[in-house]
């Protein structure tokens, strides 16, 4: 049996992330929050627990900072063998696609006609320019959440601080409470517009709220946005 990919230590420098990254990923590194989430992860490695994924950068890897179109922020990790990328709803080819990442297809053929992807990786994505961030990093295996509130959270406020400082052209897809607690840091782009709600698409959610996420017409919108401003739409 092939072992899951997992992290088997701390080390950061061996996280490839796009060079206009690095110095946002650096300082929080060097803080307090970071030195923390730090001797927590090496403590439960140590302690034998399976974290998952062996990259939690790949989302500043594979989306650079200047060529950020849409971000679209999920809760934490897939807590299951070989599932998580890191990248927000993200599996490898092979893998069956989760439920949340189904009732995105399902909407993207609602909204835009398009049938639903082969498989369930979503590097297309991050590639063209949609940034897949989840609000916590990392997780443990078959425990959902178990990373929460170490620091990953702090990381992650500051990569939607300074996407929301240096780009006007930018549309941010909230989809559920955790991601909602983003708005917060979003009020240039929630006063032009930029910033989209729903549901979360987990289909305990997907369907109910006063924006159900089937039906909300994200993938539409966004693209109508970045066509306007000349930055050309997601080939979703």
């Amino acid at each position: 049996m092939i072992d899951p990919p997992a992290l088997s230590e701390w080390r950061p420098s061996a996280w490839p992330v796009a060079d206009d990254w690095r110095g946002v990923v650096d300082a929080f590194l060097r803080k307090p929050e970071g030195l923390q989430l730090a001797e927590f992860v090496t403590h439960r490695i140590a302690a034998g627990a399976t974290i998952y994924p062996v990259q939690p950068l790949l989302a500043l890897a594979l989306t650079p900072l200047s060529q950020v179109k849409v971000v679209i922020i999920g809760q934490d990790p897939y807590h299951g063998p070989e599932q998580a990328q890191g990248l927000a709803f993200s599996v490898a080819p092979g893998l069956r696609v989760p439920p949340s990442l189904r009732n995105i297809y399902k909407e993207l053929q609602r909204d835009l006609g398009l049938a639903p992807a082969s498989n369930g990786c979503l590097r297309r994505w991050a590639r063209q320019g949609v940034l897949l961030l989840n609000t916590c990093l990392s997780v443990e295996d078959a425990q959902p959440g178990s990373h929460a509130g170490r620091g990953w959270e702090v990381l992650t406020d500051e990569i939607v601080r300074t996407v929301e400082q240096q780009h006007d052209q930018v549309v941010f897809l909230l989809w559920g409470a955790h991601a909602q607690r983003k708005q917060a840091l979003l009020e240039k782009s929630a006063a032009a517009g930029r910033v989209l709600l729903a549901n979360h698409p987990s289909p305990l959610s997907a369907t109910r709220g006063p924006v159900p996420f089937i039906g909300c017409g994200h993938f539409g919108r966004a693209n109508s946005l970045l066509e306007d401003w000349g930055r050309g739409g997601i080939k979703w």
